[in-house]
């Protein structure tokens, strides 16, 4: 599984890629493949208002339900509705069709703590 460079990973499996001040969302290909059959995905709105650190929605699989985490706080300026009718897209592309939601970043400090792609492979290699 190859883990795009372009973005940064957190401990706990969300990858964050910015453009600008906004930040996109989502789990990474590892998650998704722990989870398995993914079944549902409870996101923000738009307008929603989140906090650093702050679990902001959860995702359920045939296997479990798993809360999803931001590491960055802002506004929710998009979220990805088509995952309402179809969760497996996570599945499918956890890197670009399956992202979560979009965040117009209040700080992006909360970036600089985050993993790069490689330190994010040496973290799945620990974990598994």
């Amino acid at each position: 599984m190859a883990v795009p460079t372009d973005r940064k990973y957190s401990k706990t499996h969300e990858w964050y890629k910015a453009d600008g001040n906004v930040v996109t969302v989502g789990i990474t290909e590892f998650a998704a493949n722990q989870l398995t059959d993914i079944t549902y995905v409870q996101l923000p709105q738009a307008g929603a208002k989140l906090d650093a650190g702050a679990e902001i929605g959860e995702i359920e699989s045939v296997k479990a339900t798993s809360p999803l985490y931001t590491a960055v706080g802002g506004e929710v300026v998009e979220a990805n509705d088509g995952l309402n009718d179809k969760p497996e897209t996570v599945n499918q592309d956890a890197f670009e069709a399956g992202w979560m939601i979009k965040v117009r970043a209040a700080d992006m400090g909360p970036l600089d703590g985050l993993m790069d792609a490689g330190q994010y492979e040496a973290f799945m290699a620990s974990e598994g």
